[in-house]
């Protein structure tokens, strides 16, 4: 009898120790909403995270902006004229009168705190984007969802009502608006008839831009298998609006916000550069610019704070904007 080719049972031994060797638990495969899955690829994207920290930051600013200025400047409104040199108008120290006591120097003639009404200006700026954002956003996707679902003479309407809106002269007519608005109107006083009415301009102007979009997207998402089939099962044209269409369009439009928002800042200190912003004393970078075209060969300084806000603030809205949108639509990114 001869020998086995191969030990059995060394085999037996190694196959009975596979058999018994425990098993680790198995990992469970978690699902991601399509809202974590954006925000993973926003966090890999440096650029809009830093731009994201410093809109953060600068909201932070605004709403606190009583109190920085109490810890660390003057009343905005208040003169020095201590700091001011009366024979040139312009500060007595060296950049722009920049000391311990005044973080970004004082305005020329007046002596007023730069950084404060900076911080303040902050306020107005972001105000007015937000708001109008919000109104244009708003208008925009209800307008734009009703003539992309329903189509027909309704679409035609609203289309050229959209055509009509883009190609009226806003700046112009923002302008003349304001000129004529009385000081006092549905109990608001003073600047805030300004702010209102620059929210309900911009924001009526920018409404077409997101119409568009939206009008756009809804166009294809309505001939969608989910939607024909909750169409016939017997949806309503309101639930298949509200539970079909605009949970899917919230992403464009979140992104379309972010980018409209830098848009309304320039646009607000543009009028405000051209006097149809807030009233004075209330403080606006586009006021500071203006004021600032008199003085900058003197003191150059004063027009280069108020310059640097727009830009960084307008800056970081638009990197943190291009995240967003990279993020939640992969096959546009850079």
């Amino acid at each position: 009898m001869t020998a086995p080719l191969h030990d059995t049972s060394a085999a037996g031994t190694s196959a009975a120790a596979v058999d018994v060797a425990p098993e680790g638990p198995a990992k469970a495969i978690e699902g991601r909403s399509p809202w974590q899955i954006a925000w993973t690829r926003l966090k890999r994207d440096r650029l809009a995270l830093a731009g994201g920290a410093i809109v953060v930051l600068l909201i932070l600013v605004a709403v606190f902006a009583p109190l920085i200025v109490s810890l660390l400047g003057h009343p905005p409104n208040d003169f020095h004229e201590d700091q001011i040199d009366p024979l040139f108008g312009t500060p007595v120290g060296p950049y722009g009168g920049i000391s311990s006591d005044f973080l970004l120097g004082v305005e020329p003639v007046n002596g007023r705190d730069v950084f404060s009404r900076i911080v303040y200006g902050a306020r107005i700026s972001l105000l007015v984007a937000f708001l109008a954002a919000v109104f244009a956003v708003f208008l925009g996707t209800v307008l734009g969802v009703i003539a992309g679902y329903f189509g027909g003479w309704v679409d035609a309407a609203l289309s050229r009502v959209m055509d009509v809106m883009l190609a009226f002269p806003q700046l112009l007519f923002t302008i003349a608006l304001v000129s004529v608005l009385p000081n006092d109107l549905l109990g608001v006083s003073g600047s805030g008839v300004r702010i209102g009415a620059l929210v309900v301009v911009i924001g009526f102007f920018g409404w077409p831009y997101v119409g568009r979009i939206v009008r756009g997207q809804t166009l294809s998402l309505r001939e969608r298998e989910y939607v024909e089939a909750a169409r016939s099962l017997g949806a309503g044209r309101i639930y298949i609006l509200r539970r079909e269409l605009l949970p899917n369009l919230v992403a464009p439009i979140t992104v379309y916000a972010t980018l409209m928002i830098p848009t309304n800042i320039l646009t607000e200190a543009a009028l405000s550069f051209l006097g149809a912003g807030v009233k004075p004393p209330t403080a606006s970078w586009g006021q500071m610019l203006s004021k600032a075209v008199n003085t900058y060969e003197a003191d150059p300084l004063f027009m280069v704070i108020p310059g640097l806000a727009i830009f960084i603030t307008v800056l970081a809205f638009n990197l943190f904007g291009d995240g967003v949108r990279d993020a939640l639509d992969p096959k546009g990114a850079r």
